[in-house]
């Protein structure tokens, strides 16, 4: 009897596993279950290129229709999974319609949902998300309408949305809690230079602000106010203050989830249970560089990465993840782009100039290369990516002299 594979979620971590069983030679059913009507896309153009009108919801597609078809790939969407239970011989996952689907091993890609605001006003009409396509659209419905856009939340998406907001001549104001924009994934020379590339590009940035309330008229967000009692004026709101892992899934079949409901996962995407892998943002997983600390990776590079491994997993693999994170965000026309993870760094170099919109920062620890973030800088991420996926070293001393190629000095 042939083996169910289910896989919950219809993202690009789902799809990637479904495509991998087949290449592994995996003849058996496979099924993308999602709770979206759409097949599944591309998110990370849905705050750049596809808000700016540069992209369609066609060129999302991560694989034609027929493409499933030819890999005996169904996918189900429009179902949202709400138990799940094993059986004496298989498990079942059933559907919010009552629909039940049976499997033998379960991939759980269920993503993560963003953070909702929780102050007065927060359901007002106009309170938008940016999370998927049909986020999206309701937002491109609204855009002939805005004058004035509120972004709340100083992160990629939130500042995305604030800069082609500002290409359309629209008065932006990003609000932000903390101290310093993007200040989870990149450092603060990184975070210094966007605040001031998006004030210079008409943008208005207040950090350290905090808000307590939104104003409407006739159930319409109308206004932002903030703590010290500034109103500011509102035709949209865009909130991006963070996601949370959507693991409740997980829980359902006693699988070891944190505390902030993301799911446990192994060195090889295994969850506690070896008949279940999650990966993508619902995973907390090893470092993939080091294998200590566990982190949680919100990236294209990690959805398809880890969802390779974890289908191989599925199939009695046991290859471990080891992989480079690597991300990146556009916003106008500064490219930003990151490898490794910066986070406890205890030294730092610059090389260019921002004032050129040009520039690269390397992170160090211990003397050792761990991550760059680099902006327009394609030539020296590509450096750093390859010498941290190699296990290589970019001496500190050296790396600052601009005018000397970045490849020319990794060393083993």
């Amino acid at each position: 009897m042939s083996e169910h594979i289910l896989i919950i979620g219809g993202g690009q971590a789902g799809m990637q596993i479904a495509v991998t069983l087949r290449e592994e030679g995996f003849d058996g059913s496979v099924t993308i279950v999602g709770e979206e009507h759409h097949g599944p896309y591309q998110r990370p153009p849905l705050s750049k290129a596809y808000l700016a009108g540069e992209a369609d919801a066609e060129t999302l597609e991560l694989r034609n229709p027929q493409f499933y078809v030819d890999n005996n790939i169904v996918v189900i969407p429009s179902e949202k999974v709400v138990s799940l239970a094993w059986g004496e011989k298989h498990g079942v996952a059933t559907t919010e319609t009552g629909r039940e689907l049976p499997f033998d091993k379960l991939a759980l890609a269920t993503g993560s949902d963003p953070k909702r605001l929780t102050c007065e006003g927060a359901d007002l009409d106009g309170v938008l998300y940016m999370r998927g396509l049909d986020d999206a659209n309701e937002l491109k419905a609204r855009w002939e309408k805005i004058h004035n856009i509120v972004v709340i939340g100083g992160g990629f998406i939130g500042l995305e949305v604030a800069a082609v907001a500002r290409k359309y001549n629209k008065h932006v104001t990003v609000v932000h809690s903390r101290d310093r924009l993007m200040s989870r994934a990149v450092g603060p020379v990184v975070s210094e230079f966007f605040l001031e590339a998006h004030i210079k590009r008409g943008a208005e940035v207040l950090l350290d602000s905090k808000v307590t309330k939104l104003h409407g008229e006739s159930g319409t967000v109308s206004g932002v106010e903030l703590a010290d009692g500034t109103v500011i004026p509102a035709d949209a709101v865009m909130v991006g203050i963070g996601v949370s892992p959507r693991g409740e899934l997980a829980t359902q079949l006693g699988l070891e989830v944190s505390d902030n409901g993301a799911i446990v996962v192994d060195s090889h995407a295994r969850t506690s249970d070896p008949r279940v892998v999650a990966c993508g943002d619902v995973a907390l997983l090893p470092h993939p560089l080091t294998g200590e600390n566990m982190v949680m990776l919100e990236s294209v590079q990690n959805a398809v990465d880890q969802a390779k491994l974890a289908a191989k997993s599925l199939l009695g693999g046991s290859e471990e993840y080891h992989a480079v994170p690597w991300f990146w965000s556009d916003q106008a026309e500064l490219k930003l782009q990151m490898a490794g993870l910066s986070q406890g760094f205890d030294q730092q170099v610059v090389r260019g100039n921002p004032d050129e919109d040009k520039f690269s920062v390397l992170y160090y620890k211990n003397g050792r290369i761990i991550a760059v973030d680099a902006v327009n800088d394609v030539l020296d991420y590509m450096a750093v990516r390859r010498a941290l996926t190699a296990g290589q070293n970019i001496p500190a001393d050296l790396a600052a002299d601009s005018s000397v190629a970045l490849k020319t000095l990794v060393t083993d």
